[in-house]
């Protein structure tokens, strides 16, 4: 008896569905509709549920206050320059210490100087260049710095009263700076002033620059030889000096009279205002008169230390003037 043909086994198909992961590109992977989970053996995955995070609370901080921090002052007793060092030790300014380097301290020009110095107790370092740079703050030294003792400002009725003793003197001038800021600026108006014959600088306290290591700089030895007085009140200053008998002159470019056609006969007080703001209003109220210096370029004013020394100058030159018209009529009348 024949025995009977075994069954035949039938064939995979796309069509067939399969134990496990569904084969690729059969009808049930790609059929729309949430996926379900892949299952491995017959058994479906776990699926594995996490638990949030706690989210902690943050407090809100209080904002931090600002620091306000402010540019540190310019020490007023530093002084360096071979001019102003050489000066203050000329006019035996107390110092505390000086600092030479090495090309200086033997030089004979300062070698006197120094002993001079050192005698009255200053201490002399002999420093090399990087620490001079250091103590100056990379200014321009010139290979010497000196630790003066603070500016000793005079009081406004002692510059009346010293300028007023001069007998050499007969028409005395003060030059009064109305809130100037820029130590280079007042350092090149103190130079001009001395040099001009001027007899004394006052200066308001409060917004506007002091005696500081740059004025001494720039005004290269003259305030030595000019004293200065700072006030309170410039407004009540100049009526003190009204009081005295001075006369008060404010430089501004908007006023209408020309400054060679004032007579500088009298003691006379200049009184210049800062760049660009000019004189206060209460400042042009407590003037005598309001001068301006004629210009013919495009330019509408000038410097303050420019205008300052022009000023001056036209000052100095009506006194030079005068002087040389007296010593001549002298001359004739001795002649007769």
């Amino acid at each position: 008896m024949p025995s009977p043909k075994p069954t035949p086994r039938p064939k995979k198909s796309a069509d067939r569905p399969q134990k496990g992961r569904p084969y690729r590109g059969s009808a049930s992977s790609s059929s729309k509709g949430p996926r379900k989970s892949p299952s491995y053996q017959g058994k479906p995955a776990k699926r594995i549920i996490r638990s949030p995070k706690p989210v902690l609370a943050v407090q809100p901080t209080a904002p931090k206050p600002e620091v306000v921090v402010e540019a540190p002052e310019e020490s007023p007793d530093l002084i360096y320059g071979r001019h102003a060092v050489e000066a203050a030790i000329t006019h035996q300014r107390p110092l505390n210490r000086v600092w030479i380097n090495e090309r200086l301290r033997y030089d004979p020009r300062f070698l006197t100087l120094l002993e001079t110095a050192k005698a009255n107790g200053a201490v002399i370092d002999e420093v090399d260049v990087r620490r001079l740079n250091q103590i100056t703050e990379g200014a321009n030294h010139q290979g010497i710095a000196a630790q003066a003792s603070s500016y000793d400002y005079k009081d406004l009725e002692d510059l009346i009263e010293q300028a007023k003793a001069k007998k050499d003197i007969k028409i005395p001038v003060f030059v009064a700076a109305d809130g100037i800021t820029d130590p280079h600026n007042l350092g090149a108006i103190i130079r001009t002033a001395e040099a001009l014959g001027g007899q004394g600088i006052i200066i308001p306290q409060r917004r506007a620059a002091g005696i500081t290591s740059t004025v001494s700089k720039v005004a290269a030895g003259a305030l030595e030889a000019i004293p200065v007085a700072r006030v309170v009140n410039l407004k009540r200053a100049l009526e003190t000096l009204k009081n005295a008998g001075f006369w008060i002159y404010g430089l501004s470019s908007e006023a209408s009279q020309p400054l060679h056609n004032v007579s500088f006969d009298r003691p006379t007080v200049l009184v210049v205002g800062a760049e660009g703001d000019g004189l206060s209003l209460t400042v042009q109220q407590s003037c005598d008169e309001l001068v301006s210096i004629p210009l013919r370029g495009a330019t509408p004013s000038l410097n303050a230390s420019v205008a300052t020394g022009m000023a001056l100058y036209e000052v100095y030159r009506q006194q030079w003037v005068n002087q040389l018209q007296l010593t001549s009529l002298q001359n004739k009348s001795k002649e007769v």
